[in-house]
């Protein structure tokens, strides 16, 4: 009985049957000649067919899905066995097949931009850079390519995956409570470090590679990371969300939507001080001061003015709050004759001596694992870059720096004038405004230290921008959805007060 099912199984499903007992065998003999690492991922190889056929369903799952891996990929607490970018760019490349496969509603018309030109170009330039031997060790394609993904294709993944999948006003508030929920746990998180303690991985991370850089005087002063890569990291990131969150909060129309992102504002303004990140105050004024320019409003203009010149005066000229040592740290960022803050323009003047004859720089291909002991560059590939910038500045040269900042500046002044000149819904131009003060306060954070492309900035961060981008697509919508969530918001207000009469009667 149990053979003649078979065979009748077989029959009706002979191609399938043959397929696993094919991959079956592949896994027997790989486990034999290759270990079991390789058998594992062939054995896994029919529920990834299983897992994309349903993201090909449910495909806003796989988007979502993107955003979340993207926060918490960098916890201590969360091992993979996999590289931290391997999640990301799978997703990104699963969405994209996705959207060409099915091209009906994928908006593939609105990606064409001032944004995507420049992403373009820049992505161009890493292609180039393959050919670049300066230290004249050859061509490694899997050694540039780890720098390009990086530095470049992963800015255009970003730029295409947003364009498509946030489409709609719906979408984009959802986006938005997403962000804003990982921001608000990012924030419970480094309270939690704080006053409960560390994980096993975090306290590891604290006593080994992160202890001079995260346990500072004596052991009496610790940096804060939350779920992030780094203090520095996390201080800059969460304050750049600051800067967004609270101009999407003064300029929204719908109360949950103004309690909800002030909530965040704030709560992210908080958390950057544990960081102990002096940059993260720069970046967070910077934000701040491009959004009195993008606001367009005297009403609104006038008291932020105020408030962030209070802000700016308690930090930079009062001692209140001296007795937290976070702050001490974070009020250091205004004293000009700090050694440690100085440290970096030190440093990059001994660089200038070394890149004044590598105009291309020293490739990206070239770093600590392929640098010969006796090439007159191996100082310029090992020492460890201290902000983004300089990064982009040792392995692609001047020229390589010139262009990326030319195309960053780009992308930024294309958003501020769709903000500036072509929205007119003012809780749109205030989403407009957040994502581009925001992305200037990230940009400005990559001066300082290495955080402009690291997990989760590099998504956050050029994905918001790109939703500027799409914003003139959906403002019609926008007005619509708008009108019917404050309708919505004046029933319930009203039905309250009803309720209010009938019990005082």
């Amino acid at each position: 009985m149990n053979k003649l099912t078979f065979s009748t199984y077989a029959k009706e499903n002979g191609g399938r049957v043959s397929l696993l007992f094919l991959l079956f065998l592949l896994a027997i003999y790989e486990f034999v000649t290759a270990g079991f690492n390789t058998f594992a991922i062939i054995c896994v190889m029919p529920a990834l067919v299983v897992i994309t056929l349903l993201l090909f369903e449910y495909r806003m799952l796989a988007f979502w899905s993107l955003i979340v891996i993207n926060y918490l990929i960098q916890a201590k607490w969360l091992s993979l066995p996999v590289p931290t970018s391997i999640p990301n760019e799978l997703l990104q490349l699963v969405l994209l097949a996705f959207a060409i496969i099915d091209t009906h509603g994928s908006h593939f018309e609105r990606t064409l931009n001032l944004m995507y030109l420049a992403v373009l170009t820049w992505c161009g330039f890493c292609t180039l850079e393959v050919l670049n031997d300066t230290c004249g060790i050859g061509i490694d394609i899997g050694a540039w390519y780890t720098v390009a993904r990086m530095v470049g294709y992963q800015l255009i993944y970003i730029f295409l995956v947003f364009t498509i999948y946030i489409s709609t006003p719906k979408t984009l508030v959802r986006y938005l409570y997403v962000w804003g929920a990982l921001a608000l746990f990012a924030t419970f998180w480094v309270w939690k470090q704080q006053h409960i303690g560390f994980t096993v991985s975090e306290n590891e991370f604290l006593q080994g590679r992160g202890h001079s850089t995260h346990v500072l005087q004596a052991g009496t002063l610790i940096r804060y990371f939350s779920i992030y890569s780094d203090a520095a990291n996390f201080g800059i990131g969460i304050a750049s969300t600051s800067v967004a969150f609270i101009i999407f909060g003064i300029t929204a129309k719908v109360r949950k939507y103004k309690i909800f992102f002030l909530t965040v504002g704030f709560a992210a303004a908080w958390a950057m001080f544990p960081s102990g990140t002096r940059t993260a105050i720069a970046c967070f004024m910077a934000g701040m001061l491009l959004y009195v320019f993008l606001s367009k409003s005297f009403k609104i203009a006038i008291p932020f003015s105020i408030a962030f010149a209070l802000f700016v005066f308690i930090l930079a000229f009062t001692t209140i709050g001296n007795g937290n040592q976070q702050i001490r740290r974070m009020r250091s960022a205004f004293d000009k004759n700090d050694a440690s803050a100085n440290a970096r323009t030190v440093n990059q003047q001994a660089m200038k001596k070394y890149m004044a004859e590598a105009p291309w720089g020293i490739g990206m291909g070239v770093g600590y694992g392929n640098a010969p002991a006796n090439n007159k560059y191996t100082f310029m590939a090992k020492v460890p870059p201290d902000s983004e910038l300089v990064f982009i500045w040792i392995h692609t040269g001047v020229i390589g720096l010139t262009v990326f900042l030319s195309c960053m500046g780009l992308m930024l002044f294309g958003a501020c004038r769709i903000v500036f000149f072509v929205l007119k819904s003012p809780s749109l131009r205030g989403i407009g405004a957040g994502c581009s003060c925001a992305f200037a306060s990230q940009l400005l954070g990559g001066y300082g230290n290495q955080v402009l492309l690291q997990f989760p900035n590099c998504l956050a961060f050029f994905g918001g921008l790109t939703i500027v981008y799409i914003l003139p697509f959906i403002e019609n919508e926008w007005i619509v959805y708008e009108e019917e969530q404050l309708a919505i918001e004046a029933e319930k207000k009203r039905l309250k007060l009803e309720k209010k009469k009938a019990k005082r009667v």
